[in-house]
């Protein structure tokens, strides 16, 4: 028997796991409740998680949202599980941080004085956490599936397509679809994304 481990992205909890039990009949479904919000710590935590299911299970299968996806990636488990299917995925932090930055007209030499800065928008920027992420560039090879709404107002399909290409995953995009799976119709497309097995394929490009 495998297990499902699903890693939330921002503002959500491991009790989203529960939808997805139907989805994968045999398994045991299991929500992570990180405690840390780096790439560092969470991967951290989620690599603990892993080898921990991994004691109980056969393999482990990963599902992974946004940000959780992100610090699925620096968790180093891509060799240790069997599958991953990532759900409107952070895959360039750098590119979003710098983002932010201009947004809140924040410049580099700024933001290494002052190591963390505040902005407008609710999003505290690290110095730390920009240097972090273009010291270690994502390495991941595990067999992987990307859900992407074509209205993802966080990453550009350029960005996730390209992403997808270098690290042989499987993109299948939904057309109405946004960075956040909520309505009827998107979560009823991701429920048939993985319950048709059509995250092998593209469907709409």
């Amino acid at each position: 028997m495998n297990a499902v481990l699903y890693i939330h992205g921002k503002g959500g909890s491991a009790a989203e796991s529960e939808r997805y039990q139907p989805l994968f009949p045999g398994c045991v479904v299991v929500g992570l409740d990180y405690r840390t919000f780096t790439p560092w710590e969470t991967g951290q935590e989620i690599r603990a998680a892993v080898e921990a299911l991994r004691d109980k299970y056969d393999g482990v299968i990963l599902i992974a949202n946004s940000i959780g996806a992100y610090f699925t990636l620096h968790a180093g488990v891509d060799r240790i599980i069997e599958k991953a299917y990532f759900i409107s995925p952070v895959v360039d932090m750098e590119t979003l941080i710098l983002s932010m930055m201009r947004g809140a007209g924040v410049t580099e030499a700024q933001l290494q004085r002052a190591g963390t800065v505040s902005t407008p928008f609710g999003e505290d920027l690290s110095w730390d956490y920009l240097c972090y992420v273009r010291s270690h560039p994502v390495r991941w090879m595990a067999p992987t599936a990307i859900l992407y709404g074509e209205q993802d107002n966080l990453t550009p399909f350029e960005m996730i397509d390209a992403f997808a290409k270098q690290h042989r995953a499987a993109l299948t995009v939904m057309k109405s679809g946004e960075h956040w799976f909520h309505t009827e119709e998107q979560l009823r497309f991701l429920d048939d994304w993985i319950w048709n097995g059509d995250a092998e394929k593209e469907r709409t490009r």
